[in-house]
């Protein structure tokens, strides 16, 4: 089981070249940083973990930008967006900003994506919440013909362009893994149709994550494909019996997080999860 770290890099915390440092002298095999792009004055929607949103939403950094200060000072670790929002982008900048990272890191990027909670947020790009899963859906395939053609066009409801140009193509063939986070009603669907792997949370849910896991690999059989790598993301402190119990469910990796506002305590923590990845991985 891989052990990676998640950082909610901002501009108060460790700077992500020396966090990526460590991570890769300490043995963790990926780096993940999530976006937000800003954070709406007014707004109504509720923080998913309860209470008020913390500081680090409003200050976050761009992730590729992060991202590539990570690449110019690493040569081993994955680097990961953890959760991109791709409803909320346009899919031929995105397609590039990726293509781009995963050719200056030789290969070592992994494509998180997700919708997103903060419905605010989205209005602001423009993105009509009770549509972002056609929306994302569409941005998604349509990165993917770019990364993987010559020439490449895209004909959908909410994504349209005739044949374009674009390089560098991703070192990854035929594209960096897409990871699809989240853990609603119809998120295996989209795992299944354009997905390479599962990216939940590891909260409880209203289905039992063993139980999801069954119809995932399931849903790959019937589908004639191998099983999805699963990737769990930890908003706590690792316990044993939660590492122990996701390592005999066959989950391919889990991320631990780190503090988003201290850099001692930050280096401290990647110390601990070396011991984990010791363990485990």
């Amino acid at each position: 089981m891989k052990i990676g770290a998640f950082l909610f890099a901002n501009d108060r915390s460790i700077h992500p070249a020396e966090v990526a440092r460590a991570l890769e002298d300490h043995g963790l095999e990926s780096f993940w940083v999530p976006e937000h792009t800003h954070i709406p004055v007014s707004r109504r929607t509720p923080y998913p973990d309860g209470g008020d949103l913390p500081d680090h939403y409003r200050r976050s950094l761009d992730p590729f930008v992060a991202l590539s200060a990570a690449a110019a000072v690493t040569s081993r670790l994955l680097l990961a967006t953890g959760v991109c929002l791709v409803a909320q982008r346009d899919p031929i900048v995105t397609a590039k900003e990726v293509a781009t990272l995963d050719w200056v890191s030789n290969g070592r990027v992994l494509f998180g994506v997700g919708g997103g909670w903060n419905r605010e947020e989205m209005r602001h790009h423009g993105t009509d919440p009770a549509t972002r899963w056609a929306l994302m859906r569409e941005r998604i395939l349509a990165m993917k013909e770019i990364w993987t053609h010559e020439e490449a066009e895209y004909h959908g409801r909410f994504v349209d362009f005739g044949p374009l140009w674009q390089w560098p193509k991703p070192v990854r063939r035929p594209h960096p893994p897409v990871l699809v986070g989240g853990d609603g009603a119809t998120t295996l669907d989209r795992v299944l149709e354009y997905g390479d792997g599962w990216a939940p949370i590891g909260r409880p849910g209203p289905v039992p994550f063993a139980d999801r896991l069954v119809e995932l690999r399931r849903r790959c059989e019937e589908a004639g494909r191998p099983a999805l790598p699963v990737t769990v993301f930890y908003t706590g402190r690792a316990e044993d019996a939660d590492l122990e119990e996701h390592r005999r469910l066959g989950v391919d990796r889990v991320v631990l997080p780190l503090p988003p506002d201290d850099r001692d305590r930050a280096l401290r923590r990647i110390e601990r999860h070396a011991a984990l990845v010791e363990r485990y991985a």
